[in-house]
């Protein structure tokens, strides 16, 4: 049986609402196996939404403190999402999520996924106008995420496409776009990284369907290549978030089978 868990989880420590025992609370109160903290890691120049250094020590010691409360209710991980721009901790970590939200550009650090006309505005000012352009740089950095941040996981890999579906910035039909994403997909299958199915969009109402869309998800079946839910929650209320959906995608892109972080270290489950 498929285990009930979350990896992707944002708390007060960064940039989300709650705090790690709320969360953790909620958790075992909906029946969750497993559960996993993801901070934001350290980025220079993003105070507001990722952990300081000193802060992150700090989560990581409540995180230790929780866990020698409640290990016996369930499984409790203490994770990092790092940014490609984040500096290499070596903390111990349980799990490392890997993700590009800025681009640097002339030493000035960009968001990604902030405003679907700050995006417009990057492409018109840095990329002459052209959207492929600005992709091909996000995608280089993202196939670059297994060596600048040691990650297991691929945290929302089209995360550029974000406003698409109500704002379009990106024609995702573009052969130009597909063959750069296609591409970086699967320069990271061949190193054999898991692919995170990630709802956190959804839940926020920017999307209707998770990262990443179906097109790369066949490309992941194809391939054999590894998934993982995650709500990228910032919320108790989102802990498991389009799961269900997340695992009909997979389903119908012809994937069989969903990846667990267990007390074994990772599985694979039939789904």
């Amino acid at each position: 049986m498929l285990p009930i868990g979350n990896l992707h989880t944002h708390t007060c420590f960064c940039d989300g609402k709650d705090s790690p025992e709320e969360i953790l609370r909620e958790a075992i109160a909906q029946g969750l196996d497993t559960l996993g903290f993801s901070g934001h890691a350290y980025v220079e120049g993003d105070e507001e939404c990722c952990m300081s250094p000193e802060r992150t020590e700090e989560y990581r010691a409540e995180i230790g403190r929780l866990r020698a409360l409640y290990g016996d209710r369930i499984h409790l991980l203490c994770g990092i999402e790092r940014d490609y721009y984040s500096p290499l901790d070596r903390g111990g970590y349980d799990y490392v999520i890997g993700g590009v939200h800025y681009l640097r550009l002339d030493g000035e650090l960009y968001p990604l996924d902030l405003r679907a006309d700050v995006l417009r505005a990057l492409i018109r000012e840095h990329f002459a106008g052209d959207p492929v352009a600005l992709a091909r740089a996000y995608y280089e950095r993202v196939a670059e995420l297994p060596e600048k941040t040691e990650c297991d996981v691929i945290a929302h890999f089209d995360l550029i496409t974000k406003f698409n579906e109500r704002d379009p910035v990106f024609d995702e039909t573009d052969p130009r776009y597909l063959r750069v994403a296609l591409d970086t997909l699967d320069a990271l299958l061949e190193q054999d990284k898991i692919i995170e199915i990630n709802t956190g969009a959804v839940s926020r109402g920017y999307r209707r369907t998770p990262y990443p869309v179906p097109i790369l998800l066949r490309r992941i079946a194809e391939k054999g290549g590894r998934v993982i839910f995650g709500s990228d929650s910032h919320s108790k209320e989102t802990l498991l978030f389009g799961r269900s959906e997340a695992i009909h995608l997979a389903r119908a892109a012809g994937i069989g089978s969903m990846t667990c972080l267990t007390p074994s270290g990772w599985q694979s489950y039939p789904i």
